[in-house]
């Protein structure tokens, strides 16, 4: 461009602005590092659980024709547990829940596992399924290699028993390579713990095949209240036949208020009974 021309487009004083220097793009291999954090993140189901807490909010609530399993006939009283993997809970929508005479009278809640974990939704659950008028039960997720009287601790700074709550529960369905003796003495003494400052006695909850191998033929264990979990099979019975009070017999339901698949439970026995148990 000719000078007659720059003064011809340009006024006087007119300064043409800098060159931007092009920015530098990552390279391939910081671009792969990137995609690999990013994956590793959404991986994590903690993370997956504060996106989908976050993103998701407010949910909308699935209608469900059918709680989509077997429900055992011979019992009346019916029950679920939750914990963060049901995510947000609508209590107010479970509580509604009737179908051909099905309620959901009971909740099982996660509280607090090993010696630090707090269910991130046990606030919300505790304190809403009550709210709804559902009798509620808080449970303790027991890693046998920690500190029983750790753990005991832990799950006492947490959880608030009232009148009318179940009776406190020890979760208990994994070894951590600690032998049968070592399970048994660090059950047990958890056990005692709760006990001594609630003032009730506290629920053991296993697996059928755990039942049998740990607590089966220890006579210490016999005071203690069982709820088993036995998955899918329509009817139920302890090893050696001796009494149980709930029973976990699914782990695929589906209910109105919870929009993943939920555990379902039976009391085994009237609802009056099922209170008599509760904290006086």
């Amino acid at each position: 461009m000719s000078l007659l021309e720059k003064v011809a487009i340009f006024p006087p004083g007119y300064a043409e602005p800098p060159k931007r220097k092009p920015g530098r793009r990552p390279s391939r291999s910081g671009r792969l590092l990137l995609v690999a954090v990013v994956l590793l993140l959404i991986g994590s189901p903690r993370v997956r659980f504060w996106f989908r807490s976050v993103l998701e909010y407010p949910f909308h609530y699935k209608e469900y024709k059918s709680f989509g399993i077997r429900i055992p006939g011979r019992y009346n009283i019916h029950g679920i547990d939750v914990s963060r993997y049901q995510s947000k809970v609508d209590w107010a929508r479970v509580k509604k829940v009737d179908k051909a005479g099905i309620r959901i009278t009971f909740a099982f809640i996660k509280a607090t596992e090993g010696t630090a974990l707090r269910d991130p939704q046990f606030k919300n659950n505790w304190e809403n399924a009550r709210k709804n008028g559902i009798i509620r039960g808080a449970y303790h997720y027991f890693l046998p290699n920690l500190s029983p009287r750790d753990q005991a601790r832990h799950f006492i700074n947490n959880v608030t028993l009232r009148s009318g709550d179940l009776p406190p529960v020890i979760d208990i369905e994994e070894t951590r390579r600690m032998n049968k003796a070592q399970i048994q003495r660090y059950s047990l003494e958890f056990l005692q713990i709760l006990e001594k400052h609630y003032g009730v006695r506290p629920i053991l909850y296993t697996n059928r095949d755990f039942y049998k191998n740990y607590f089966k033929d220890h006579p210490d264990f016999e005071r203690y209240r069982f709820w088993i979990a036995h998955f899918h099979v329509a009817n139920f019975n302890m090893p050696g036949d001796r009494d149980w009070h709930f029973w976990q017999h699914s782990d695929r339901g589906r209910i109105h208020g919870i929009n993943e698949k939920v555990d379902f439970n039976v009391f085994n026995g009237t609802e009056g009974e099922l209170r008599r148990i509760c904290v006086p």
